[in-house]
């Protein structure tokens, strides 16, 4: 394996993020904390408690979790899409490089981006509310996994894209309507029974139940069932960027 390769295309990528540190970090953590003011605080104040948790506190993890699959899609998705942009796709083409190492430097950094964002959001999170996290191990395992998943989800979004509106429409018309109706500020016990069922075929639910659960031991579904549904994700999105190079979707005249 080339990992002077994969290292080269990592910190190229990384190195994007240092030059726009007001967007790639300052941007979606003082929106996340807008959240948390006007959620936490305001509606907060009106609820007592979620299954004994403060409401304040409840919403944590799925603040952190919409950052996460936003911020991983966004990231990724620009990545690649901003070579073939420029034209500077081929010069990845023709670098001594398999379609793995390619794939892991891209990936690899945009998960990176959204977990060092995640982490900033969390410790952000210390000034509006006290919370805990009940399995931390469980907790780092799911920000992995839900950054590579969606880092892959990203990867695939950028390739498909041939211009910026197509690079944004998925993020802002699918994946952020998922995340607001998949339990991220409530739980879905609290809807009626049709709409608790109707919520299970949302997938980003079983990632902010799964997420939650590493908090505070609280989930709508079985935190196995998370954890499986989260591996699903993960192995389709690497068969779709397998098939992808294979047939050179996108990526060749």
């Amino acid at each position: 394996m080339n990992l002077h390769g994969i290292r080269a295309i990592y910190m190229f990528e990384m190195a994007r993020t240092w030059r726009t540190l007001m967007q790639s970090v300052a941007s979606p953590v003082v929106s996340t904390s807008l959240y948390f003011v006007v959620f936490g605080s305001a509606i907060g104040s009106r609820i007592a408690s979620v299954e004994g948790v403060s409401y304040a506190a409840f919403i944590v993890p799925g603040l952190v979790m919409l950052s996460l699959l936003m911020q991983s899609v966004s990231n990724a998705s620009f990545g690649i899409y901003f070579p073939k942009f420029v034209g500077t796709i081929y010069e990845v083409h023709s670098a001594p490089l398999s379609y793995l190492e390619v794939v892991a430097g891209y990936v690899g950094a945009a998960a990176t981006k959204a977990i060092i964002v995640g982490a900033i959001i969390m410790v952000t999170a210390r000034v509006f509310v006290d919370y805990q996290i009940a399995h931390p191990v469980i907790m780092a395992l799911f920000m992995v996994l839900t950054t590579v998943s969606f880092s892959l989800f990203g990867f695939i979004i950028g390739i498909w894209a041939d211009n910026f509106e197509k690079l944004q429409v998925v993020p802002l018309m699918i994946i952020t309507p998922l995340t607001f109706l998949g339990g991220s500020f409530y739980s879905i016990d609290m809807l009626p029974p049709l709409w608790q069922k109707v919520s299970l075929f949302n997938p980003v639910v079983y990632l902010v139940s799964g997420f939650r659960w590493s908090f505070y031991g609280l989930a709508d579904v079985s935190i196995v069932v998370s954890m499986v549904a989260t591996l699903v994700f993960l192995v389709t999105c690497l068969v779709a960027v397998w098939w992808i190079f294979r047939t050179g979707w996108r990526l060749k005249p």
